[in-house]
């Protein structure tokens, strides 16, 4: 099929990238790394004026973030700031 009209440019496999790397994936990084060390009880304080995006598209970003690497995350938000923090699963079972 080598003289066959193609619609699309080709390359090569290797020159495809791999992994997504959404447009927020360095204040979810963030985010999560800062949830690694927090101790139980405690709330990271997010301005809303230092995120990238809508405070719903952060929380969904998280909330996709926080699933892939197995971590449950209790979110809130006021006027101002963004509150994360670790939680439990609500479903856990115990065996």
């Amino acid at each position: 099929m080598q003289g066959r009209n193609r619609n699309f440019k080709v390359t090569e496999q290797e020159n495809v990238p791999t992994g997504r790397h959404g447009k927020h994936r360095d204040i979810t990084s963030r985010i999560l790394d800062d949830l690694d060390g927090l101790e139980a009880g405690m709330s990271l304080k997010i301005p809303l004026s230092e995120l990238p995006d809508t405070k719903a598209n952060i929380r969904s970003a998280l909330n996709r973030a926080s699933r892939k690497h197995g971590k449950s995350l209790g979110t809130a938000a006021d006027e101002d700031y963004l509150y994360v923090w670790n939680s439990e699963p609500e479903n856990r079972q115990v065996g």
